[in-house]
């Protein structure tokens, strides 16, 4: 029957709905946004309520990239609102010529609306997809704008992206700028509580990367008001990455150039307290953590300028290998920074630059500015290419040894007899490895474990620090062989992700001092080493409890001293509390049933959210120098509970 939506057969024979126009849904105005908010700021949680404050501050550093604006302040206010004003020329609010609305209120409500898509507005903007306010007005329960511009307030308020009147004027000012002031909306964020160090540490990247401006966060709860501000740049950035190191080169290499309309800015010093590579990648002030045609253009000339210079110095011979990029990168630190107008990003995510031409750009600024820096600092120079050398040395060393390490199927391979209790299952999304503190706990999670699907590493005793040492004193190590070869993804130039057998590597150690500091030792040579592994959500952290409640029959268990005591009311009595000192104190069906058991365990995912602070926390606690690690303990002393010596 005509006009029927009643079910119908398929040729199949299967039922299903009719199909018709009625049912397609036209989402107008910011219904998209409130509907997927995770498409816009990648999720609900801290990082993208953080990320809103990120999407009105990158308005405004848009001002200042065009000249416009030289000082922001953003605001937590005690009431969980944040509050960013700027002396910019303020949002236009006269009438838009089609919208016939006020400009504000457009850019407000509409997605994709704004000066950033040639009409003129920016030169070089990082909000390439103009949709952080309306993203942000409606993801908030209210928001309140007002604009300063022409010696008149102008002011409109919104409830969830709706206005609730037209944008209204409400007196005189002699302020130009833009103030946006929102409370986030606890229907579409569980959590309300923003992180001051996450937008610090964002406000202070910011202040680097833009010299001149000042950038003011202001805390009504807590800590009053912070100003960041750096003559310095990118320059006074790398000075920031080194504290607390042993530089090579005490003043940092800098250029600052324009080619065809790119500017770009480039920072270089080298240290030699970590062997690690700290660069960082910039396009617009958006960190790029997958690189993209500047950082490839960067390193290439940073490979044949150092090699060219070590030549015409004769620090290397003629029949010397060349240096490669590994060598030169070794103990590197450096910022790059890239503004250009049409950036081309791969993905909403931008997190990967792709426009070819800038390669080439980055290049040739690098090429002249630091052969012109050696050849004016030749003891620096010379420092720089012998640490170069040494790293050349050590790779060698560690190729060798790398031979040792089998990258074949564990099936195939007898390089690990009685270590590894390996899972029957050979699809990786369905097995985990239990890296196991001891023999004495390697030897009940192999009797408690799961053996279809789960498998059991025990490492004996305290792995090398791989902070302190390079990839041939690591590749020494029994411990780590085993581990790099039980995970099958390989090691340094041979590291392939997509080999990895197992798709939870969960660390499972004691829960006192050695096993805090065990597991330490396995996150820092995850974090140097196997990154994507972190990265791709790979590495968990298991919770055995602290404490065996019994009476008569009844057995609780509790993972702290809260739940102990709360536990121990709930039981009533005389409780026996025993206090788990190891993982080996628990026969298998102990451990089984509270720290493996799919059922019933907890895991902690191990992420990160700022890779910069992970860099410099590992530096400081694992690094070779004592000083930091000793600030780092006097200060934190007082926050530790429990402490078993």
């Amino acid at each position: 029957m005509a006009g029927d939506n009643r079910p119908t057969r398929t040729g199949r024979g299967r039922t299903r709905d009719a199909y018709r126009a009625e049912q397609i849904q036209v989402l107008e105005g910011l219904d998209p946004v409130r509907r997927r908010p995770g498409m816009y700021i990648g999720s609900t949680d801290t990082r993208g309520l953080n990320h809103l404050i990120d999407e009105i501050v990158d308005n405004s550093i848009d001002e200042a990239l065009a000249g416009w604006c030289d000082q922001i302040v953003v605001t937590l206010h005690s009431d969980l609102s944040v509050s960013v004003l700027d002396n910019g020329r303020g949002i236009p609010v006269d009438m838009h010529p089609t919208e016939k609305r006020s400009a504000l209120e457009v850019v407000l409500t509409k997605l994709h609306a704004g000066g950033k898509f040639g009409g003129g507005g920016y030169k070089v903007s990082g909000g390439l997809h103009g949709v952080g306010l309306s993203v942000v007005n409606a993801l908030s329960e209210r928001l309140e704008v007002e604009v300063y511009k022409d010696g008149t307030v102008h002011r409109q308020s919104y409830a969830r992206g709706v206005p609730q009147a037209p944008v209204e004027k409400t007196g005189n000012t002699d302020r130009q700028g833009t103030y946006v002031r929102f409370w986030a909306d606890p229907q579409v964020f569980p959590v309300i509580e923003f992180s001051w160090e996450i937008v610090a540490n964002r406000l202070r990247e910011l202040a680097f990367l833009n010299k001149g401006i000042t950038i003011i966060l202001r805390e009504e709860a807590g800590r009053g008001d912070y100003a960041f501000h750096f003559e310095g740049g990118i320059r006074a950035f790398v000075r920031h990455l080194n504290a607390g190191r042993n530089v090579v080169n005490t003043t940092p290499m800098y250029v600052e150039r324009e080619i065809e309309g790119t500017a770009i800015e480039i920072a270089v010093q080298y240290q030699n307290t970590t062997f690690t590579e700290h660069v960082l990648a910039y396009a617009n002030n958006i960190n790029t953590e997958e690189g993209g045609s500047h950082l490839t253009g960067f390193r290439s000339a940073l490979t044949a300028t150092l090699n060219k210079y070590a030549r015409k110095a004769g620090i290397l011979k003629e029949q010397d290998p060349n240096l490669t990029g590994d060598d030169v990168r070794d103990g590197l630190t450096a910022v790059i920074s890239v503004k250009l107008q049409e950036p081309q990003f791969e993905g909403q995510t931008k997190t990967k630059l792709g426009n070819s031409e800038v390669a080439g750009q980055v290049s040739a600024v690098l090429s002249d500015a630091l052969m012109q820096y050696l050849d004016e600092n030749p003891g620096d120079a010379k420092r720089i290419v012998e640490q170069s050398l040494t790293a050349a040395r050590a790779r060698h060393a560690a190729a060798r040894a790398r031979e040792l390490v089998q990258r074949k199927s564990l099936l195939e391979s007898a390089t690990l007899p009685g270590k590894l209790a390996d899972c029957s299952e050979r699809d990786p999304s369905l097995c985990e490895i239990f890296i196991v503190e001891g023999d004495s706990a390697g030897g009940s999670a192999k009797q408690g474990r799961e053996r279809r699907f789960q498998a059991i590493l025990p490492l004996r005793g305290k792995i090398l620090n791989v902070e302190k040492a390079r990839a041939d004193k690591i590749l020494t190590s029994e411990e780590i062989k085993n581990l790099i070869t039980a995970l099958g993804t390989g090691f340094g130039d041979n590291f392939n992700v997509e080999r990895l057998r197992y798709h939870r590597i969960v660390l499972m150690v004691d829960a006192d001092v050695d096993g805090s500091h065990i597991r330490t030792l396995l996150l820092t040579f995850f974090w140097r080493h196997l990154q994507p592994v972190v990265r791709d959500g790979f590495l968990y952290l298991a919770q055995p409890p602290l404490y065996r409640l019994e009476k008569g029959k009844r057995r609780e268990y509790a993972y702290s001293d809260g739940e102990r005591d709360t536990k121990a009311k709930e039981i009533g009595g005389k409780v026996e509390v025993q206090r788990f000192k190891g993982l080996g104190e628990m026969d298998a069906e102990e451990l089984w049933d509270t720290t493996m058991d799919p059922s019933k365990r907890v895991l902690l995912r191990v992420s990160v959210d700022d890779a910069l602070k992970a860099d410099d926390i590992f530096d400081r606690l694992m690094g070779t120098d004592v000083e930091p690690r000793k600030r780092f303990i006097q200060t934190h002393a007082k926050s530790v509970r429990n402490l078993d010596i």
